[in-house]
């Protein structure tokens, strides 16, 4: 089992935006998942991986298709205290699930 979180490269987050946003959407998409994944996830050890989007609408176009999969799932907006403006879609996790099926949806991208 593994969860892939997506950061937008287009937004020159700083490396801490960047691990925030990172965070908040890993644990918003666990969150979201069952309570059986989360102790499945929980017990293989938590794997992730961070990839690159280069915009807005490939992270709405990667969520929907989680969606369409049954995959946990989670958007993230940025608050607008720092670096970005309120309300700035920054990152998607996808999973935890199953490796096949989150690279199903993730599969394509480059690592971040």
């Amino acid at each position: 089992m593994k969860q892939a979180i997506v950061a937008r490269t287009d937004l020159g987050m700083g490396q801490g935006k960047l691990a925030a946003q990172v965070a908040h959407a890993s644990l918003s998409a666990y969150e979201d998942a069952s309570k059986r994944t989360r102790r499945a996830w929980k017990g293989e050890g938590q794997k992730k991986v961070v990839l690159k989007a280069s915009g807005e609408s490939e992270l709405f176009e990667l969520a929907d298709a989680a969606e369409r999969a049954g995959l946990p799932n989670a958007i993230i907006r940025d608050a607008g205290h720092t670096q970005l403006e309120s309300g700035t879609v920054t990152a998607l996790a996808v999973g935890p699930g199953d490796d096949d099926e989150v690279d199903g949806v993730t599969g394509d991208l480059s690592l971040y």
